[in-house]
């Protein structure tokens, strides 16, 4: 019987086993793993990056020679895909459109115990990652964030700047103060974190959802500077600052709904409450200097407002509760799993 843990001389010059042969590159790759270095992949997201995809691997390959290397293709339309492949990159498609898509699918695919995720863009500094890695693995931390620092106005531009930081900020009131840099995309992560995340966004807001997700565990992480740069010529940007921008906005909405309902559903039953008791007291103050309730529509609004105020304190109750569940639940998941020291 053939033993196909070791490769043949007669399969490696064969043409058409170039695809079985990019599934045993990583198993090749652990052989030849020194014994207690963690195994590293750094995992890409691209499309349409024909003009950074080569230079990109190419410097992650550099600054982290043992690692391996996976460029997930979202439908590109140009030749991103076999670029990477020809660059030394492990190729996989992900057919549904959206960088959250293209997330969970890396997530739930790649196996290693610490992960370099960054754009394929070229923008992201690749001998950072060996400091990150470093500074994940020895604080025995879960997720350490690329905060990135940028002069060239090509690079960062203003608007995409501002947006960043009063995004930011908006999520640091409401859940933490510890990342200066949320919306970025080059964070290394344990296999813990990884294999625990439930990730559930669909495009550029999935950034928002790893930070909360890492907030609201409590996580342990931290944030190191790192630079930023233009992208290469030819190459274009796919975020819009606008409709991206309401997205993001959206999602932080929907999170703090879902991770923190009863701050939530107070501010609703506060809207609700306060200008229908003004219109009920005006009402009210009617009827005790008359005797008569003159405004019966007002009156009946008023006490609708504060009847669906009420009602909103009690939904913020009872989800608070579930709210409480789900975390302990992925918390559990997330301690089941090994952490950076195992």
């Amino acid at each position: 019987m053939r033993d196909y843990a070791t490769p043949f001389d007669s399969d490696l010059i064969e043409g058409d086993l170039r695809g079985g042969l990019d599934l045993l590159e990583p198993a090749l790759r652990e052989d030849r793993q020194p014994m207690g270095e963690p195994r590293v992949a750094v995992i890409l997201p691209c499309y349409n990056e024909a003009a950074a995809i080569g230079q990109t691997v190419r410097q992650f390959r550099a600054a982290l020679p043992r690692a391996e290397i996976y460029v997930y293709d979202n439908n590109s339309t140009d030749n991103t895909a076999e670029i990477a492949r020809e660059a030394g990159a492990v190729v996989r498609r992900e057919p549904r459109k959206g960088k959250g898509n293209v997330v969970r699918r890396m997530f739930a695919d790649v196996e290693a115990d610490v992960y370099v995720m960054a754009d394929g863009d070229a923008t992201y500094d690749a001998p950072s990652a060996p400091a990150m890695i470093a500074r994940l693995c020895e604080g025995g931390l879960d997720m350490v964030n690329g905060a990135r620092r940028s002069k060239d106005e090509a690079a960062y531009r203003a608007g995409h700047k501002f947006g960043n930081r009063l995004l930011t900020g908006l999520v640091r009131r409401l859940f933490s103060r510890q990342f200066d840099d949320m919306l970025s995309g080059y964070r290394v992560f344990s296999r813990r974190f990884v294999k625990s995340f439930p990730a559930l966004s669909q495009g550029f807001e999935i950034e928002t959802e790893l930070t909360v997700h890492t907030l609201q565990l409590r996580m342990p992480a931290d944030e190191i500077e790192t630079p930023y740069y233009a992208r290469p010529e030819n190459s274009t940007s796919k975020l819009s600052t606008w409709s991206d921008g309401f997205r993001i906005l959206k999602m932080i909405g929907l999170l703090v709904k879902e991770e923190k309902p009863m701050q939530f559903f107070s501010a609703v039953a506060a809207l609700l409450f306060l200008p229908s008791a003004a219109v009920f007291l005006s009402v009210l103050g009617e009827f005790l200097d008359t005797g008569l309730v003159a405004r019966f529509p007002s009156l009946f609004v008023s006490l609708s407002g504060i009847g669906l105020a009420a009602l909103s304190l009690v939904c913020a109750v009872i989800l608070e509760t579930v709210a409480r569940g789900r975390r302990e639940a992925r918390y559990m998941t997330y301690l089941q799993i090994p952490g950076p020291h195992g």
